[in-house]
């Protein structure tokens, strides 16, 4: 199926999502809870960057808490996470920043986003989406493997990865992309062991259609 036939290859694997998924995009969308959840996020799995995360948000819920904490509380608030040392001492800054240069506000501003400490693309575009709600596409291991592996793209990077999509997905469908590939992720497109029995775009995805037609 050519990518952009009508309806195009990519509407057809969003609304086909859709009927699987609850969009989590809206359930938290406080900027800087999403800021600081995202960098706990970092090479760590997501169950342990929720139970970092509401640990953290129960003692310290604010920029300017944040940056005032010990650093040494922080880590055991936080140690779920994994590297909580580096992270504690990260979390501290960039909240420290947020609360004295930008009064206590988080940018919305992607270049912003990436002059603080620790901030690469994929959080400051977790920031735009989950916090602004505004068209960015955060690429973390599930968006990259799955778009290599449906054959979106062909990359070898997340940031290749992200580049490549924004060329070639509409943008209208940039918002609800991360949260989608993410739970498809989890739970059917896995990275060994796909279910591919109860896939429910096999038709569209040049990995299925190789192993059926090498």
């Amino acid at each position: 199926m050519e990518l952009f036939s009508i309806p195009s290859r990519i509407q057809i694997i969003i609304e086909r999502l859709e009927e699987l998924y609850t969009l989590r995009i809206f359930e938290d969308s406080d900027p800087f809870r999403v800021l600081i959840r995202t960098i706990l996020s970092q090479r760590t799995r997501d169950e342990n960057t929720d139970a970092a995360s509401a640990l953290l948000f129960k003692k310290f819920s604010t920029p300017e808490a944040i940056a005032y904490a010990p650093v040494d509380e922080l880590e055991i608030l936080i140690k779920k996470s994994g590297f909580y040392r580096v992270k504690a001492r990260r979390i501290k800054e960039v909240s420290r920043i947020i609360h004295e240069e930008y009064d206590n506000v988080v940018p919305d501003d992607l270049k912003e986003l990436l002059s603080l400490p620790g901030v690469g693309r994929k959080t400051a575009n977790c920031v735009l989406v989950y916090g602004f709600h505004e068209d960015a596409i955060p690429v973390d291991v599930h968006v990259h493997r799955i778009s290599n592996r449906i054959g979106l793209v062909n990359t070898k990077t997340p940031d290749e990865t992200e580049a490549e999509l924004r060329k070639v997905i509409p943008k209208k469908y940039w918002l609800p992309l991360n949260d989608l590939f993410v739970q498809f992720g989890q739970s059917i497109c896995r990275p060994i062991g796909p279910k591919h029995e109860i896939c429910p775009i096999t038709e569209l995805c040049d990995h299925y259609n190789k192993m059926e037609n090498p």
